[in-house]
C-alpha cells in the first residue's frame, strides 16, 4: 500500500513538474516575441505594465467560463471578459490559441506593444498589464463599467435594438477620431489601425469612447506616409477600396474606415448589404447606397427617433463621412481634419467656409502616395482578414 502511494506521489509531481516546463516555455517564447516587438515598434521604450499570473487570471475568469463573457463574442480571434483580481474589476482579453485557430500570433504581441503606448491617451483603453504564462498572452485592462457596441454601432446583442441617441452617437464619432489622430500624429512613426469598427469601440459608465484592438496596426518606418504589397487585413465593408484593389495602405485608409464607421453610426446600417431571409438583398455597400440616393435627388434616411434628431447637424455629418469615404486619396481630408470639424459639429459652428479649407487643406498635406485611385469596393459579405 505504502509503495502504491509512494509511486502516486511521484506521478503527481511528475505531473506538475510537466506543467512547469510547458509554462516556463510559454513564458520564454512569448517574453521573447513581446521584447521584439516592443524593440521593433517602439525603441523598448513603453509604459510599464504588470504581469499578472496565470492562477491569477483562471480565477478571474472561473477559467475562462463564459458566463464572464463581457458581451456577445462578436470576434473569433480574441474573447472579453469581465473579472476580479485582487478585489479589483478588470477587463481581460484572451486570444484563440494558434494552435487551434489558424492567425497569426503575433498580432497578440503587436496589441500589447502599441497599447502600452497609447495608454496614456484617453480615447484608448488602458492597457494595466498582461499574461504571458498561456498558449496565447493575455491582455489585463482597466475596468469603467465598459459596454461593446455592435456591428450597428448601437449597444446589446440584438441588432433590432433602438439607436443611441444622436447626441452619443455625435460624441463617439469625436472620441474616436481624436484617437485615430493620436495614432498618425503623436509619434516619430505614423501608426495606422487597419481595423476601426463598431465592436472595437467601448463605452465607459459616462458615455466615453474608447478604440481598442491593435492587433493589426502598422507603425510605418520613419518619414515615410505608405507602404505597399501590405496583406490585406481588416473587415469588409470597411476596407480602403486602395488598399484592397492595390495593397497599398496610407494613413488615409484610417480615414475610409472612420468615414464608414461614421455612417453606421449615422444610419444604424450595416456597412454592406443586408441578408433577408437567407437572400442578399442586393450588392451595394453602404457609400455606394447613399451616393445613389443623392445622384436620384432621394433624401438619406437617417437612423434614431425622430424627437432626437438634429437635420442640420446630421447632414454636415454625412457630407464629412461622404468625403472621407472618397475614392481617391487625395480628396479625402486628414484625421487631424476630420477630428476638428466634427467637434465644429459638436458645437453647432461648422459652415460651408470651414468646410471648404478643410477640404483644401486636406489635398495640399496630401502625401506623395504613387497611387491615389482605385475601383470601388463592393462588400457582400462581413468577416475579418487576416
Amino acid at each position: 500500500m505504502d509503495l502504491w502511494r509512494k509511486k502516486k506521489k511521484q506521478e503527481k509531481e511528475k505531473e506538475k513538474e510537466k506543467q512547469k516546463g510547458m509554462v516556463s516555455r510559454c513564458l520564454l517564447r512569448s517574453g521573447s516575441i513581446f521584447l521584439e516587438k516592443l524593440i521593433a515598434d517602439c525603441n523598448g521604450i513603453s509604459n510599464p505594465i504588470r504581469m499578472f499570473s496565470p492562477d491569477q487570471i483562471s480565477k478571474a475568469t472561473d477559467h475562462f467560463d463564459p458566463k464572464c463573457y463581457l458581451d456577445e463574442e462578436w470576434v473569433r480571434e480574441f474573447t472579453w471578459y469581465k473579472g476580479n483580481i485582487e478585489g479589483r474589476p478588470y477587463t481581460i482579453k484572451r486570444y484563440t490559441d494558434p494552435r487551434v485557430y489558424r492567425r497569426k500570433e503575433e498580432i497578440d504581441y503587436n496589441d500589447i506593444a502599441l497599447s502600452t503606448r497609447v495608454s496614456n491617451h484617453s480615447g484608448f483603453l488602458k492597457l494595466i498589464g498582461c499574461c504571458l504564462e498561456f498558449w496565447s498572452p493575455v491582455l489585463v485592462f482597466e475596468d469603467l463599467g465598459y459596454t461593446v457596441l455592435n456591428v450597428r454601432g448601437t449597444v446589446g446583442s440584438c441588432l433590432d435594438a433602438p439607436l443611441l441617441p444622436w447626441n452619443v452617437r455625435l460624441k463617439i464619432a469625436k472620441d474616436i477620431a481624436n484617437a485615430i489622430t493620436y495614432l498618425h500624429t503623436a509619434f516619430p512613426r505614423i501608426i495606422i489601425h487597419r481595423n476601426i469598427l463598431p465592436t472595437n469601440v467601448f463605452l465607459d459608465k459616462n458615455g466615453k469612447a474608447k478604440l481598442t484592438d491593435l492587433s493589426n496596426a502598422i507603425t510605418l518606418p520613419e518619414g515615410k506616409s505608405w507602404l505597399d504589397q501590405v496583406p490585406l487585413v481588416g473587415t469588409i465593408g470597411y476596407i480602403d477600396p486602395t488598399y484592397f484593389s492595390k495593397g497599398i495602405l496610407t494613413e488615409y485608409s484610417d480615414v475610409y474606415n472612420f468615414g464608414i464607421l461614421m455612417l453606421v453610426l449615422l444610419m444604424g446600417r450595416l456597412p454592406f448589404s443586408q441578408l433577408l431571409d437567407g437572400k442578399w438583398e442586393d450588392s451595394t455597400n453602404i457609400v455606394e447606397y447613399v451616393r445613389d440616393l443623392h445622384e436620384r435627388g432621394e433624401p438619406v434616411e437617417f437612423g434614431g427617433d425622430s424627437n432626437d434628431m438634429k437635420p442640420d447637424q446630421m447632414k454636415m455629418f454625412l457630407e464629412l463621412a461622404l468625403r472621407c469615404c472618397e475614392e481617391k486619396n487625395v480628396d479625402r481630408p486628414k484625421m487631424i481634419t476630420v477630428a476638428k470639424e466634427i467637434k465644429l459639429i459638436e458645437k453647432g459652428s461648422f459652415d460651408s467656409e470651414i468646410l471648404e479649407n478643410g477640404r483644401t487643406a486636406s489635398s495640399e498635406m496630401m502625401e506623395d502616395c504613387p497611387i491615389n485611385n482605385s475601383s470601388p469596393l463592393t462588400a457582400m459579405t462581413y468577416q475579418t482578414l487576416s
